[in-house]
């Protein structure tokens, strides 16, 4: 859970960062206080692990924490702010300056020789530094006068100065898991700490709850504590939906309604209809479907449904694939929309896999043959000595820029995998390719398969 407190400073983090206050948010009350409370990576807790060595203080090494709001980055430092053995800075990227940064590390460096006691500085969304702000920290993490931890939601490798990110150890947070938001959940319910057993959550509203934080424990808790504020004993669905704005859309994201939306998205586009394949994406959004899942389907179908009527869209696809991956959702919902929007929208040819098929068709029933020799590679000592590259013509000295040579082996002489359709583009390819193949195949035999 992180960002689920206040930064103040400068100044001593210690247990004014540590302590919660009266009335605190469910979310913070709740936020684990040791190690063995924290739920959730796994993979950067085991003994020895560089998140267990940084919560322990067995060693002095600068951290980046990356990782999507909820997984636990703040959490982190709250649990690095109990430790006794060091002083505890905390500063936020959104109001502390350059001059904020020298204070802290002119204190640091005076309580090391004064005491000899460490100071960790900890700044939450880093990213937001100017470079200016990121350089004024290079050398008091290198002579260790700080040890930085940093937390950020952006990739650190776009948003954090090379020199700064080489002297830090960064640790990748995963997004929690349903199962882990669900047992955060389920501790707030009875803790006292959080509501003590005062309601209970009907299974639907708990799936539904755990479905739409999307793996945000902060987003979860914030909607549980607005629900039981308003509930008579049990939290129903309504409920939940009322708490989280959002109306419960039925869609199993394991089971039959998560085939069922993706093949009628993938059908909508299809079939052209762009305000039903934006619904369709919708409902998929909406569920809490991995948006990564939603790319890869549109960067598919962008070559099996489109292909050559329209290269831009597979280019448009990869983007919006890469942008959901770079900035997450909500924002990455205006991609993927732009990318269903061009894909509904463009014209269709399904001859590329067609083609891929119909050549790996051949390929398994044993149409193969040898590479023919002038094709093979002659720039090896000896590849000469075999023949390897004799004959072969090269297609620039022709003035059209191809020639009639054979390219494919013997039993696929004269295979016509490629048909291209009449629409989009394609159109002018299957114009060209007629006459690409006249030329090529002028003085090929001919092959009885074909």
């Amino acid at each position: 859970m992180d960002a689920l407190f206040d930064l103040s400073g400068p100044g001593e983090g210690g247990d004014s960062f540590a302590d919660v206050p009266p009335g605190a948010p469910l979310a913070v009350r709740m936020r684990p206080r040791t190690l063995a409370e924290l739920v959730g990576q796994e993979h950067l807790l085991a003994p020895g692990a560089p998140l267990h060595q940084l919560v322990t203080g067995d060693s002095p090494m600068s951290v980046i924490l990356w990782g999507p709001p909820g997984s636990g980055k703040t959490t982190v430092a709250h649990l690095v702010a109990r430790s006794a053995q060091r002083k505890f800075v905390a500063l936020s990227a959104l109001s502390a300056g350059v001059k904020d940064v020298r204070a802290v590390i002119d204190a640091a460096r005076a309580d090391r020789r004064r005491s000899g006691k460490a100071t960790v500085l900890f700044i939450d969304e880093v990213h937001r530094f100017t470079k200016t702000q990121q350089d004024s920290l290079l050398a008091a993490v290198e002579d260790r006068t700080v040890t930085l931890l940093a937390a950020t939601t952006e990739n650190p490798y776009f948003s954090v100065v090379s020199p700064l990110l080489s002297r830090c150890v960064l640790l990748t947070l995963r997004p929690l898991g349903e199962t882990a938001v669900g047992k955060l959940v389920d501790r707030a319910l009875t803790d006292e700490r959080g509501l003590g057993g005062t309601v209970t959550l009907s299974p639907e509203a708990r799936d539904h709850l755990v479905r739409l934080a999307g793996g945000d424990v902060r987003k979860a808790l914030t909607a549980l504590e607005a629900a039981a504020s308003t509930a008579d004993g049990e939290i129903g669905l309504a409920t939940i939906e009322q708490a989280l704005d959002v109306a419960a859309v039925r869609y199993d994201r394991d089971g039959d309604g998560h085939y069922d939306i993706s093949s009628a998205l993938i059908k909508s586009l299809r079939g052209s209809d762009v305000d039903a394949a934006l619904h369709w994406l919708a409902r998929m959004l909406v569920a809490g479907e991995d948006p990564r899942y939603i790319a890869r389907r549109l960067v598919i179908f962008a070559s099996e449904d489109i292909g050559m009527a329209d290269p831009v869209a597979l280019q448009v696809a990869v983007a919006a694939a890469e942008a959901v991956a770079f900035i997450g959702l909500p924002e990455g919902r205006l991609n993927l929309a732009q990318a269903v929007i061009h894909l509904a929208t463009a014209p269709k040819s399904n001859a590329v896999i067609v083609a891929i098929d119909e050549a790996m068709a051949d390929v398994r029933a044993g149409r193969t043959g040898t590479v023919p020799a002038h094709l093979r590679d002659a720039h090896y000592a000896g590849a000469k000595g075999l023949g390897h590259g004799a004959g072969y013509r090269y297609p620039h000295d022709d003035p059209r820029g191809v020639l009639s040579q054979q390219y494919a082996p013997g039993p696929a002489l004269g295979r016509d995998y490629y048909r291209p359709s009449g629409h989009g583009s394609e159109r002018a390819v299957a114009e060209r390719l007629d006459k690409l193949r006249a030329i090529i195949r002028s003085e090929q035999p001919r092959n009885s398969h074909s």
